[in-house]
């Protein structure tokens, strides 16, 4: 017997409910062409089996630890790295703490997500107690050592037809290649261009970030000149590795652009560690509006996930680093700060910019209306809602 009811995202009212199994059967065995993710090339080069249930579906998956943060249970006790230091948890230990905390969980998309794994992929029958934690987490664990259960199994599996990674303009994409030129594996695996941390010349990383570009690409990024020659090199990288588009996360989707002048004068201030707030703004804004451009020019789709305030506790992110379910939404706008970017290539026919939000009503204010009017412009599946 299942854990899951079939019929559990479907509308309650008998007739529509009949229409959305009709509707669900005609897709449910589609394949899957994933055009955003965070699956690394690695994973699937390696093949090499998942580690513990609570490596693989707890401590990385934000979503879960920031409901189980939420509830009082310390993220050193769920796997984290402490002052980059590796856990020692043991991995029964941190799936009894989600056990306890199972009912925190009711009525969220992490439960569905968590039960339809457990169901489906693990055969597990029976809700999730303290109970019965130890034998389901023991349950797993014997069957993540079948080669059943390896990312390329699962991959066919799925009936993944084409997923798409997230990666740094400094990536040689030797895995993508690799995977490319591997006859055992079938499926396609595209780079995405992802330049977030070019964009912050206010933040101590960022000439770290020009000096691994730099390497890649042999221009030298230390003008703004050097930095887009270096960018342009490297998008042209990923299209030659069957790159098909851009993904950018910024705090807002202001794209005003700069003069050459300004933009240098920003970076140089940059390098010095002396540039401000406002001014590395300004120069996020610059860029935001370049990427649309060499969109037009070589034909990436643009994804924008803007609106989000990254690592919101200060504290955590210097404990734990990112990616602990800190990050909170915003107010996001789109209309005037697009502006710019839709007066100078809203109407072009290259440019194909997929806008995100976790702001709801952005997406029925802002975003539906741009996608009315603009050619360009697309509605992205909501985020975070």
């Amino acid at each position: 017997m299942s854990i899951v009811h079939p019929d559990r995202l479907l509308p309650a009212d008998p007739a529509t409910r009949e229409i959305a199994r009709r509707l669900y059967a005609e897709v449910a065995n589609a394949t899957i062409l994933s055009p955003h993710g965070h699956v690394t090339p690695g994973l699937l080069l390696d093949d090499a089996p998942f580690g513990s249930p609570s490596e693989l579906l707890i401590t990385p998956d934000h979503y879960v630890t920031r409901v189980l943060h939420s509830a009082g249970v310390p993220l050193d006790e769920l796997g984290r790295q402490v002052d980059g230091d590796p856990s020692t948890v043991p991995s029964e230990t941190i799936w009894r703490r989600l056990a306890e905390h199972w009912h925190r969980f009711l009525g969220t998309p992490v439960r569905y997500w968590m039960e339809n794994q457990l169901s489906d992929l693990f055969g597990i029958t029976e809700p999730l107690t303290p109970a019965n934690a130890d034998a389901i987490h023991d349950s797993i664990t014997a069957t993540l050592v079948d080669p059943a259960f390896r990312p390329r199994a699962l991959f066919n599996r799925f009936g993944i037809e084409v997923l798409a990674t997230t990666d740094d303009p400094a990536d040689d994409l030797a895995a993508h290649r690799a995977l490319a030129e591997d006859d055992t594996f079938t499926g396609r695996v595209l780079p995405t261009w992802r330049a977030d941390r070019f964009m912050t010349p206010d933040q101590a990383a960022w000439p770290l970030a020009l000096n691994a570009l730099a390497e890649r690409t042999g221009i030298d990024c230390g003008t703004y000149a050097g930095l887009v020659a270096a960018l342009r090199a490297s998008r042209q990288h990923f299209v030659d590795h069957g790159c098909t588009a851009t993904d950018t996360g910024v705090a807002d989707a202001d794209s005003t652009p700069l003069d050459e002048a300004e933009a240098e004068r920003i970076h140089a201030r940059g390098l010095r560690g002396a540039a401000t707030v406002a001014e590395a703004t300004a120069y996020r804004h610059n860029l935001l509006y370049r990427f649309a451009e060499w969109s037009c020019e070589d034909g990436l789709v643009m994804q924008l996930h803007p609106g989000v305030i990254r690592n919101h506790h200060r504290a955590t992110f210097e404990r734990f680093g990112a990616d602990v379910g800190a990050d909170l939404p915003d107010v996001a706008s789109f209309t005037r700060p697009l502006a710019p970017v839709l007066q100078d290539f809203g109407t072009n026919p290259n440019l194909h910019l997929v806008l995100f939000t976790v702001d709801e009503t952005a997406f029925s204010r802002e975003i539906a209306p741009l996608a009315g009017f603009y050619p360009a412009v697309y509605v992205g599946a909501p985020w975070w809602f």
